[in-house]
């Protein structure tokens, strides 16, 4: 409304102006606006539009730079819930055999420095090169089958034809440790990765009991999970979970 007020006196002045102060026809005002307002009109309109168009890009550009700072800071967040699960995980492993193993404990901690720099400063990186993540995975499985030795069997599988792709960072890790916080005693643990050209799959398969499935803890990893893939992946994965006589889920993801 006032923007169509300010527009009317706007265009009543440019066309007294221009009857009188450059055509000089000296006629009355209804006989200006009959006959030069479509002259002030034209170029108003014109101008008026142009305004609007920058407007309308502007606001744009403002609402794609708060939905990136809301994408980042809610990744952030996902992020932050996964890493203090993983380490303290590694440090339970540490401490266990410190008592029962201390031989092997050099050689843990090693692997728990490589896990830190990883999880506190590659992590941070929007994505990093798949060599480094399959890395962290590695030294992760060296971890859980000295934990659960004698408790569980773990079947871990890689077949990579190449690391020179790039995948979000602790992306796989909550597959993984989903199927060894949730898996029964004295069962099998199947991790498999694969990449083949441009695509990775990866698929965990534990025995669960099935009283739990439906919790909130078991659910909140995987939700977590689904909510980094729609903001980093959307529209180039797979994701499934399959509840038989195992717990499986699958993750397919396009680089």
């Amino acid at each position: 409304m006032i923007y169509t007020l300010v527009f009317a006196v706007i265009s009543f002045l440019a066309t007294l102006l221009y009857c009188y102060a450059f055509a000089n026809c000296g006629c009355s005002v209804f006989k200006c606006l009959s006959d030069y307002l479509w002259q002030s009109l034209v170029p108003l309109i014109f101008f008026s539009f142009i305004w609007i168009l920058f407007r309308f890009i502007d606001k744009e550009r403002e609402v794609e730079i708060i939905k990136k700072e809301h994408v980042e800071m809610e990744l952030k967040f996902l992020k932050s819930q996964i890493n203090p699960h993983v380490l303290f995980n590694n440090l339970n492993t540490i401490y266990s055999y410190s008592l029962e193993n201390p031989n092997e404990v050099p050689d843990m901690i090693l692997m728990l420095s490589d896990n830190l720099k990883h999880v506190l400063y590659e992590s941070n990186s929007k994505t990093i090169s798949l060599e480094k993540e399959i890395q962290f995975i590695d030294n992760y499985m060296k971890f859980q089958k000295l934990r659960t030795e004698g408790t569980k069997y773990i079947n871990y599988k890689k077949d990579i034809d190449s690391y020179k792709h790039q995948i979000a960072p602790l992306l796989l890790i909550t597959l993984i440790e989903n199927a060894f916080k949730h898996s029964a005693l004295h069962s099998e643990i199947l991790i498999s990765i694969h990449v083949r050209s441009e695509m990775l799959e990866c698929i965990c398969e534990n025995d669960y009991d099935k009283e739990k499935v439906n919790t909130t803890d078991f659910k909140i990893g995987l939700q977590n999970l689904e909510k980094r893939l729609e903001l980093i992946y959307k529209d180039r994965y797979e994701f499934s979970i399959n509840r038989n006589d195992t717990f499986k889920v699958y993750l397919k993801l396009n680089f």
